[in-house]
């Protein structure tokens, strides 16, 4: 392959990475809208929708083994397809964690737990997505360190906002006298499912500025 073909097929490699991120990120968008919402209709959508990220991994996978199967990329061009490769696997579990998002939508039958504002930590992971992504489309060192201290305080308001219903639900005078008191337990649960689905990608996003970091400076600190 001549090599302006391939430096052109390795720019389409990152232009398909940046597109299915925005995919993922619009999937855990309609997420939280689905909860916020209490959306059975639009948590189906994110369930449904998860297929076309499905593909879209198949078909960068391909992309990334052929490049370095026909082309034996060395240095810089190896570690981007590389990373490229690893980012696309942490997408795709990120969608997953937005289909979970669906799914709690559409089982939830009340509001629980007012003071804990699950949409703001999901407005942060989605923030700590972007950034990881911009790391990676300019390669950023900067930003790949940004994300991982955001993750630092994306933990800290997980344990709290997981420390605050558990505190409150043992607190609760009205669920001794409360008639459903399954319905409130699987609530609870959800919620507290959602607060460590929203922790979880965050983690991805570190990962994805992880690989950025190796990929632009061939720099493992953030890997381990």
């Amino acid at each position: 392959m001549p090599r302006e073909q391939y430096q052109t097929k390795l720019e389409d490699l990152r232009d398909d990475v940046l597109y299915m991120s925005e995919v993922v990120a619009e999937r855990l968008r309609m997420g939280l809208d689905a909860l916020e919402q209490q959306d059975g209709e639009l948590g189906e959508e994110v369930i449904t929708g998860d297929a076309e990220i499905n593909d879209l991994y198949l078909e960068l996978e391909g992309e990334c083994t052929d490049l370095i199967a026909l082309q034996q990329p060395v240095a810089g061009d190896l570690r981007f397809i590389a990373a490229s490769f690893k980012i696309i696997t942490d997408l795709e579990r990120i969608a997953d964690l937005a289909t979970n998002l669906g799914g709690y939508a559409k089982r939830a039958d009340r509001e629980v737990f007012p003071d804990v504002d699950v949409q703001r930590i999901g407005d942060d992971t989605l923030a700590m997505l972007e950034d990881a992504m911009e790391a990676y489309a300019q390669s950023d060192p900067e930003l790949c360190h940004a994300v991982a201290e955001a993750d630092d305080e994306l933990d800290a308001a997980c344990e709290a906002a997981s420390e605050l219903v558990v505190r409150d639900l043992i607190e609760r005078d009205e669920l001794r006298e409360e008639t459903d008191v399954e319905g409130t337990m699987r609530n609870v649960s959800r919620l507290l499912l959602t607060i460590r689905d929203l922790e979880r990608v965050g983690d991805h996003a570190v990962n994805i500025a992880a690989r950025s970091l190796y990929m632009i400076e061939n720099d493992d600190e953030l890997l381990y």
